[in-house]
C-alpha cells in the first residue's frame, strides 16, 4: 500500500516557498503522492474553509513537478464541472507528460453553490455535467497522436451513492474523503453490490483520511480514521490496508487557516508516520520487479 499526502494550496500562509517546502518535505521523507485541491473562484462559502490566496491545481502541481523526481502528483478533488472537458482533457494529458507519467486525476462533481454561480455553472446538473465531461475526457485521450495522455488513472470522489455509481461506471479508483473506518468498511461493499449489479469491476480503493496527531487516544464512534495516537493511525493505515486499499492519502489539514503560516507542525507529523510505517522499506519492496 502506498501512501500519499494532501497539500494545503490555499491560505495566508501558502506561497511558492511554502508549496516546495511541502513538496521537498514529503518527497524527501518517502510519500509515493503529494495531491492539491480545487477552487477557481473563491466565494464567501468556499473561503469560510479554504480561503484565499487559492493556487490552481494545474498550474501548481506542473511547477511542483519541475521541483520534484519520484513522487507521484494529483488532484483531491478537480471539481470537473468547473471546466470545459476538453481544456481538462488537454492540461492533465500535457501535465501527465510533461512530469514523467506522475499524474493522479482526482475528480468530483462539487459542492459550493456560489462558487457554481460565480461561474455560471448550474448547480443542479453538476452530476449529468461530471458524467459527461468525464467521457469527453476519456474519448480525447483516446486520440493518443494529439494528446498522448499516456495512462492517467482516474480516482472518482464522492462518499454518496451516487459517487461511488461514478467510480464503478467511468473511475479507476473510488476516492472517498474523511470518514471513520467502520463506515469504510460498510461502504466498501455498497461498492462491490454496485459494481455487481452494473457488471463492472470493483474500482480500486484509495481513501484519503485525515492526519491529526494526537499525545493520547482518541475513543468513540465517531472517532475518523487518522486521528488519534500515532498507535492508532499505524492501525488504521494497517487495516485500511488489509481492507484493500491501494494507496491511502493522508490531509494534515483540520480546517484552521492559520495551520498554513505553521506547516512544520504537519511536517513532524508525517516524518512521525513516515518513521513509524518505514515508508523506505515499503517503496522498496513496491519498486522490485
Amino acid at each position: 500500500m502506498r501512501i500519499g499526502v494532501n497539500v494545503p494550496n490555499f491560505g495566508p500562509g501558502t506561497d511558492p516557498g511554502v508549496l516546495r517546502g511541502w513538496a521537498t518535505t514529503v518527497e524527501g521523507l518517502g510519500y509515493d503522492l503529494l495531491m492539491v485541491s480545487d477552487h477557481v473562484a473563491i466565494t464567501p462559502d468556499v473561503a469560510e474553509q479554504y480561503p484565499a490566496p487559492f493556487y490552481e491545481p494545474f498550474t501548481t502541481l506542473s511547477w511542483l513537478a519541475g521541483v520534484t523526481s519520484r513522487i507521484r502528483l494529483g488532484t483531491t478533488v478537480l471539481i470537473v464541472p468547473y471546466r470545459h472537458p476538453l481544456l481538462i482533457a488537454r492540461m492533465a494529458a500535457n501535465l501527465n507528460q510533461l512530469s514523467g507519467g506522475r499524474l493522479v486525476l482526482g475528480v468530483a462533481s462539487g459542492w459550493a453553490r456560489q462558487e457554481f454561480e460565480a461561474l455560471d455553472v448550474p448547480f443542479e446538473k453538476r452530476g449529468r455535467l461530471t458524467d459527461s465531461h468525464l467521457d469527453a475526457v476519456r474519448k480525447a485521450w483516446a486520440d493518443d497522436a494529439d494528446y498522448r495522455a499516456g495512462d492517467i488513472p482516474i480516482w472518482v470522489g464522492g462518499n454518496s451513492d451516487a459517487g461511488i455509481r461514478r467510480a464503478v461506471r467511468v473511475g479507476d479508483a473510488w476516492h472517498p474523503l474523511r470518514a471513520t473506518l467502520p463506515w469504510l468498511t460498510e461502504a466498501l461493499t455498497r461498492v462491490k453490490t454496485i459494481a455487481d449489479a452494473h457488471d463492472r469491476p470493483v474500482p480500486a480503493f484509495a481513501p484519503r483520511i485525515l492526519l491529526n496527531l494526537t499525545d493520547r487516544p482518541v475513543t468513540g464512534p465517531d472517532r475518523p480514521a487518522g486521528e488519534g495516537t500515532i498507535e492508532q493511525i499505524v492501525d488504521d493505515l494497517d487495516r485500511l490496508r488489509h481492507l484493500g486499499a491501494e494507496t491511502v492519502v493522508l490531509d494534515p489539514f483540520s480546517g484552521d487557516p492559520e495551520e498554513t503560516l505553521r506547516p512544520e507542525a504537519a511536517w513532524q507529523a508525517l516524518a512521525t508516520v513516515a518513521a513509524h510505517w518505514e515508508l523506505g522499506r515499503y517503496r522498496t519492496e513496491q519498486d522490485r520487479p
